[in-house]
């Protein structure tokens, strides 16, 4: 069975054709990331423009990689949500478009469940029931993944998601709006205990996330400071320092979870990450220690697959569809989907 994904929920416009072996036959990838820099995030009329425009080359593209024809395509997918809407509207639409002309299903994808199971595409030793981390730029939640389609939310940040704090930071900081990774580079050679910032919801005794108040303190540091006076050391145990507040905050509540949800559910042998933030190796190995102290495995997708991508869509396209999920034309993108409506 070979399904092409399209995703388009935010800034980057991809395509992808799988089949039901695991191997990736095309990934067509372009980010938005010129378009949007000058302004210092995403813009979403920008966003859907450049959707717009990039579609039909990448749709090219993929067929011309994959050696095949549309013809040839199983089944057809594309993310309806969460995410920008008029991304989502392009995406939707091509899909269907191609779907119809072809007398083949559309099978309509949720965001977030894409990024849950995309870590499974890579690791056929994952089962289910797993526990879940997902962290990107708009969520982050502690989840039951019992199976496609089904879900337990554990835990869900009550204001800003993990990633968007990153970016924040980064910001402040005087980089780009994706900065993440600069953050990252930076921390290695920094101070993690130059500055004691605040671990928020720490012993809230429950499995949510608050990172509002971490973002502001860091602030406040850079404004006493000065920006202008803020030499690489300084910003190099700023970064190192904020990282492991994160850390912290993720090593405590996925080792509450654990210790909540594994008498319950035994057997869950897994602990699994994805999303953007998944992408950032000290917090790996924070995780890495977690399943090792619980002699759980951790599973994560390669850190290209973490950020948003259409493997994900067109995996999660297919395991809709191998478990029953019905064609359907008429669904509309939705801004907001939430995985416990599934």
């Amino acid at each position: 069975m070979i399904t092409l994904g399209i995703e388009s929920s935010c800034d980057e416009t991809a395509i992808a054709i799988i089949n039901d072996k695991h191997e990736i036959l095309s990934h067509q990838l372009i980010t938005q990331y010129k378009e949007h820099s000058i302004y210092g995030g995403v813009v979403p009329e920008i966003a859907s423009r450049a959707h717009l425009e990039y579609m039909d080359k990448l749709l090219e593209a993929s067929f011309n990689e994959a050696n095949i024809s549309p013809q040839q395509i199983d089944v057809f997918s594309a993310g309806l949500g969460p995410g920008l809407i008029g991304g989502l509207i392009v995406g939707a639409n091509m899909a269907k478009a191609m779907a119809f002309s072809t007398g083949k299903p559309f099978i309509p994808v949720n965001h977030l469940e894409a990024h849950s199971l995309m870590p499974k595409f890579f690791d056929t030793n994952l089962t289910f029931p797993y526990l879940l981390f997902l962290a990107s730029g708009g969520h982050t939640q502690i989840l039951i993944v019992h199976n496609v389609g089904k879900y337990t939310l554990l835990g869900t940040t009550i204001d800003d998601a993990c990633g968007e704090c990153f970016d924040k930071v980064a910001k402040m900081l005087g980089w780009d709006y994706m900065g993440g990774k600069d953050i990252e580079e930076h921390a290695k050679l920094g101070n993690p205990n130059a500055y004691n910032f605040p671990r928020p919801l720490l012993h809230s005794h429950d499995l949510n996330f608050s990172f509002s108040g971490l973002k502001t303190s860091v602030r406040q540091t850079i404004e006493k400071i000065d920006i202008q006076n803020i030499t690489e050391e300084i910003r190099n145990d700023i970064c190192a320092s904020f990282e492991s507040a994160i850390c912290d905050i993720i090593y405590h509540k996925l080792t509450d979870a654990i210790h909540i949800i594994l008498p319950k559910y035994p057997e869950i042998k897994h602990i699994v990450t994805s999303g953007g933030v998944a992408r950032n190796m000290k917090i790996r190995d924070i995780l890495e220690s977690i399943a090792q102290k619980n002699k759980l495995s951790l599973s994560v997708a390669p850190p290209k697959y973490c950020s948003d991508n259409g493997v994900m869509i067109a995996y999660a396209g297919e395991q809709n569809y191998i478990a029953g999920k019905k064609s359907n034309f008429s669904i509309t993108p939705r801004p907001r989907w939430p995985l416990e409506e599934l």
